[in-house]
């Protein structure tokens, strides 16, 4: 048997294990990456290289967010306003509330750089692919899960700093308020001029979609991959209890529970249908890590970003499981509506 038949194989052999317990396989190339630089961390000349290569490569990718993401589309979909509202309220004012609730856990329960770790998730944009899909699943308001999202991720490059700022005191978790300006140049500025370009080469981009994932798969990768190797190199971990990462595995469900449940209330004083309030729940309750990543590696400096992006990952898993059971029980029985208690048990 030749090599490249037993990688193949071998693949083959860990998908199929992963599919069997229901591990997302992204998650697990994270975990693996977070194992490979606890191994190996980058150090020196090589960690440099790596952060400079990822300052890169977060440029590029939001030039691609912007230049695939339709500005006709986006405008047309606003026009199902009450949704789009309910779900940024969701998404840009219950959760930074929710993040001032949990400020009495610092430092007694969390320490300071996984606090800040908390307000950032607190202050991210929906995520674009799973709120789709999840709605998708359920049967929903896709198009107005595709109009929300998109618009839940350009709002997001401006209000996540300036929430980030707002929330978080000058140097708080390794937060500079300087980075805000970072961020104008390295994640605004790149997804304006993709927006411009977006009529010229948008359907080309758009056209490649699959492939694009792979590249902010890969950018993600990358970030974590340098972010944890600042951290061991640092000693951030030692001091990291297990008392410490039960308690913000505690914090982060609670989270999720009660953005489902708010989700599902204010959709429901709304008087939407079951469609839409299918897309506010999954909407509202989402938090992207693709965008957040890259935003934290602009925002956090040094080695207290291995500690931030803590919450972020756990919260991004907790939210493909138990919103992925959720939308299954929805179309197993797409006469019922999400009832707010259901969708937070």
């Amino acid at each position: 048997m030749t090599f490249p038949e037993v990688v193949g194989r071998a693949a083959r052999g860990i998908s199929a294990t992963l599919a069997r317990l229901r591990v997302d396989p992204y998650i697990a190339a994270i975990l693996c990456t977070v194992g490979i630089a606890a191994m190996c961390p980058a150090r020196g000349v090589t960690a440099n290289f790596l952060d400079r290569a990822g300052t890169v490569a977060i440029v590029v990718l939001f030039f691609f967010y912007g230049a695939r993401l339709s500005t006709a589309e986006a405008l047309r979909g606003l026009r199902h306003w009450r949704l789009h509202a309910a779900i940024t309220t969701v998404t840009f004012a219950v959760f930074p509330l929710l993040a001032v609730a949990c400020a009495p856990l610092a430092p007694a329960v969390l320490r300071e750089p996984l606090y800040a770790g908390i307000v950032f998730l607190c202050v991210l944009p929906s995520t674009v692919q799973s709120s789709i899909t999840l709605t998708s699943i359920a049967r929903g308001n896709e198009a107005g899960a595709i109009c929300s999202a998109s618009l839940s991720s350009v709002l997001g490059v401006v209000l996540t700093p300036v929430l980030a700022a707002a929330l978080m005191s000058a140097g708080g978790g390794g937060f500079s308020l300087g980075s805000v300006g970072d961020i104008t140049v390295r994640l605004l500025l790149p997804f304006l001029a993709g927006q411009v370009a977006q009529r010229w080469i948008g359907d080309r981009v758009r056209a490649r979609r699959r492939l694009l994932s792979l590249y902010d798969r890969a950018v993600i990768l990358l970030v974590v991959y340098t972010a944890f190797s600042l951290g061991v190199v640092a000693g951030v971990w030692r001091g990291l209890a297990p008392r410490e990462l039960a308690a913000l595995a505690l914090v982060v469900a609670a989270l999720l529970a009660v953005a489902l449940a708010v989700a599902a209330l204010l959709a429901r004083a709304a008087g939407f249908s079951r469609e839409d309030r299918i897309a506010a729940l999954f909407c509202g309750s989402q938090k992207s890590l693709a965008s957040g990543l890259p935003m934290a590696s602009v925002l956090f400096a040094g080695a207290a970003l291995s500690t931030v992006v803590l919450p972020l990952m756990l919260y991004h898993q907790m939210q493909l499981l138990v919103c992925s059971w959720l939308a299954q029980r929805f179309a197993a029985r797409p006469a019922a509506l999400p009832e707010p208690v259901r969708a937070a048990a």
